[in-house]
């Protein structure tokens, strides 16, 4: 562990990253790991701050949780993944004596409070409902189609199934018909029901600090699911002041002092902004590894800014760069999923090996050769990297990775 500084705040994060874990090694507040109990070998072999803590139980106990982190002389929790959401929010009502922020990270984990949350702050929203069985998913789909004037035998315009509590694409299925409903586990209901957009889908990671924005950045998904990239092109950046509106509104209809969120909006073909989600986590993809890529800075270290009550705005203000402008180039991932049924083996397309922009891969040689059906979005299978200057070049460039095979 670094030297720390003494004046500033002492954070435990809750749950398990490496690269989290290594950002904070490096930085200059003093921190602990807190995890399930199979991270303390690791833990104790790395010399690496830790407490053990089973976050499957339910939340009854956070309240304990929170007294043996106040002991501890922690200033501050910080979610590492969406399940310890609900538990930061428990644990820092405590140590900040905020009570109101229990009932604020409920609203970021159910994501029908969120909608309904939203759309009482004025904010743009889809049609939802929520879903306890299938007949209501039924049930939605028909309402939504005859709203729309479908007729008899003409396709089904898609609805949305989130599951209410997972993060990104997981438990996230697009229905289309009443088979693809029969295909839904029980274990996913309750669930929220939304119309389809159709738009320019992207994502917002925002680090806030005295209800405040303190750095945006705008993800832009060329295929959900599949591929993101950051900065956006030029074209949707073009947005930036009325998306930094939304955002505004974001934070005055969730009252968020500080942390950071990562919230998803769909542009419509008529240029209206309509909110999807919200998560007040660090996103997947590896989103703040590819910001550091284009911006320089770590996005973890940047999380313990906006958490610690004893930050400064000079400290702010010298860490993060100028948006857009003060990245060096625009950093992008894959998401690999088999297009095979059978696969033997890993095998970079050699128009990606090649290709100037491609830098890295995280994929590892297939475990079994039977490619299991995909269910919902699904999870990929690995990701692999790209940089370069040109946001157009590396749009179309992760668009084409979607007609290769990386497992043959």
């Amino acid at each position: 562990m670094s030297d720390y500084d003494p004046e500033k705040g002492y954070v435990a994060l809750l749950g398990w990253s490496l690269n989290a874990i290594d950002a904070v090694d490096r930085f200059d507040r003093r921190y602990i790991i807190v995890a399930p109990p199979w991270a303390e070998d690791y833990c104790k072999q790395n010399d690496i701050p830790y407490m053990a803590w089973d976050f499957d139980r339910l939340n009854e106990r956070s309240y304990e949780l929170a007294l043996k982190l106040q002991e501890e002389g922690v200033d501050v929790a910080i979610p590492l993944y969406e399940e310890t959401v609900e538990w930061s929010g428990a644990v820092n009502a405590v140590l900040l004596k905020n009570p109101r922020l229990l009932g604020q990270a409920m609203l970021f984990r159910d994501k029908s409070l969120m909608k309904r949350r939203a759309q009482l702050g004025g904010i743009r929203v889809g049609v939802f409902e929520e879903a306890d069985d299938r007949a209501d998913v039924i049930r939605f789909l028909k309402r939504v189609n005859q709203t729309l004037l479908k007729l008899d035998g003409d396709p089904n315009d898609p609805i949305h199934f989130k599951a209410f509590d997972k993060s990104g694409t997981a438990g996230h299925r697009v229905i289309r018909t009443p088979e693809d409903v029969d295909n839904i586990p029980d274990d996913e209901f309750p669930a929220l029901l939304e119309s389809h957009l159709d738009g320019w889908e992207f994502a917002v990671e925002a680090w806030i600090k005295d209800r405040k924005i303190q750095f945006l950045n705008i993800s832009e998904y060329v295929t959900l699911g599949y591929s993101v990239f950051v900065p956006a092109t030029p074209e949707l950046e073009a947005h930036r002041a009325r998306i930094t509106e939304e955002i505004e509104k974001l934070i005055e209809a969730f009252d968020i002092d500080f942390g950071f969120i990562h919230p998803e909006y769909f542009l419509t073909s008529d240029n209206k902004l309509y909110f999807g989600e919200v998560a007040y986590r660090p996103p997947g993809f590896k989103a703040l590894e590819l910001i550091e890529r284009a911006y320089g800075f770590n996005g973890y270290q940047g999380l313990v800014l906006m958490f610690d009550p004893k930050t400064t705005q000079e400290e702010i203000d010298a860490f993060f760069p100028e948006e857009v402008t003060g990245a060096k180039g625009h950093a992008g991932c894959f998401g690999v999923y088999p297009r095979r049924r059978v696969v033997s083996k890993l095998e970079i397309p050699e128009e990606t090996a090649n290709h100037p922009y491609f830098e890295w891969h995280e994929l590892a040689e297939p475990m079994e050769q039977k490619v299991t059906k995909r269910s919902a979005f699904g999870t990929h299978w690995g990701l692999a990297f790209f940089f370069g200057e040109d946001a157009h070049t590396l749009r179309d460039l992760l668009k084409r990775q979607e007609d290769l095979d990386f497992y043959v």
